[in-house]
């Protein structure tokens, strides 16, 4: 099993593809110190000191680290326990379907969020996000999802190497807010819920 990375404009950020599914479907993650009984990858990928966050997306994981960690020191470690898993092939997630993965507030997809779908506004910033923004935004090792629209702002959930991401801001201000409102009049603003 051969296990690619990718670097992630977060630098506390790593996206690991092992070449096989992790997900499947959906996304979710796991930050040190929740309860990630449910995921034994996730578990033992925070047996790993300096490890704070796990997202699990599709086709790859994104890690972020501490500061005081360097990846050139916990990459070996996380590469193993990756590889073990898989070629042990073990389960992600142990006995939750998807739809008990969005109960428990991680949201697997954007289509599964409560809004009006009705509404032509957020029907077309949901269609923006999902073809333009989302697939962009997996390839840096994160994903980003539409929270609500209120008064002419948009507002987005930022997860994975996205969250805490030093250029965060001026990815929703200058990239996602622009086109948004390029393409749909009535937004007047984007911010992270």
């Amino acid at each position: 099993m051969f296990i690619q990375t990718e670097t992630t404009p977060n630098p506390q950020s790593l996206k690991f593809i092992p070449g096989v599914p992790v997900l499947g479907e959906g996304i979710t993650s796991f930050h040190k110190g929740e309860d990630c009984a449910r995921s034994p990858l996730a578990k033992k990928l925070f047996e790993i000191d300096g490890i704070e966050t796990v997202f699990f997306a599709p086709d790859f994981l994104t890690l972020t680290k501490t500061p005081e960690y360097e990846w050139l020191y916990l990459k070996p470690d996380v590469l193993s326990t990756i590889m073990e898993h898989f070629v042990a092939g073990l389960p992600v997630i142990v006995g939750q379907s998807q739809e008990e993965r969005v109960d428990q507030g991680t949201q697997t997809s954007l289509d599964e969020v409560s809004y009006d779908m009705n509404d032509p506004i957020i029907k077309q910033i949901v269609e923006i996000l999902e073809t333009r923004v989302r697939p962009a935004v997996a390839q840096d090792g994160g994903d980003i999802s539409f929270d609500r629209f209120e008064d002419g702002v948009v507002f987005l959930k930022l997860q994975g190497a996205c969250s805490g991401c030093p250029s965060s801001s001026a990815t929703l201000k200058s990239g996602i807010e622009n086109m948004l409102r390029y393409y749909v009049p009535e937004v007047q603003e984007v911010r992270a819920a």
